[in-house]
């Protein structure tokens, strides 16, 4: 990709490759890294799950008793990686995160497959496992009960808005194309960065 034929919106740009990883059958196009930083600076990663993106922002959930989101709440600037080497691509995005309301965090936990309502009600996130037998029938009883799963308080989502995006296509002799996108005043700017 060069900067002559990329799109001059990279919210389009990410949608147009987004959908050719999906259409090579990768189910897991939406897999992400997400990586945050304490207040000291120190970096933390994990893969999390794309949910949606659009104009207002790129959307995943979590426990807010984990680590990811005690790190947002504190320093709310992250980066995420889409690795897909099928295609011999990858996206950065990094940006600004705040959570979204409650709202909108019980419309996607109702959605949810009911063994990851249960285990995300039943799971204190990052807290040391002292039984796993205890915790697996907790699942298991949530998961046999007629009763709804309610969203836990402490589950919800964040949404990244972009501030950055590098696209990265993989070329021979590893003479990579990289096409940077930074804001200014009529919307993005377009530059290629070298390999």
């Amino acid at each position: 990709m060069r900067i002559d034929s990329s799109d001059s919106d990279p919210i389009e740009q990410f949608r147009q490759w987004f959908d050719e990883e999906q259409q090579c059958g990768d189910h897991d196009g939406n897999r992400m890294a997400l990586a945050t930083a304490d207040p000291d600076g120190r970096p933390s990663v994990r893969m999390v799950l794309l949910k949606k993106f659009d104009t207002s922002g790129w959307l995943f959930f979590t426990d807010y008793a984990s680590r990811k989101a005690s790190e947002l709440d504190q320093n709310p600037h992250a980066a995420l990686l889409f690795h897909w080497p099928r295609l011999q691509r990858q996206v950065r995005i990094e940006g600004s995160v705040a959570k979204v309301s409650r709202e909108i965090s019980e419309q996607y936990f109702a959605q949810r497959p009911r063994n990851s309502q249960a285990g995300a009600a039943a799971s204190r996130q990052s807290s040391p496992m002292t039984d796993r037998s205890a915790f697996e029938q907790q699942v298991a009883k949530m998961m046999d009960a007629q009763d709804e799963i309610h969203c836990p308080e402490s589950w919800g989502g964040y949404r990244l808005l972009p501030e950055r995006f590098e696209f990265w296509q993989g070329q021979s002799g590893r003479t990579h194309d990289r096409v940077l996108y930074l804001p200014d005043s009529a919307g993005w700017q377009r530059s290629e960065l070298q390999p």
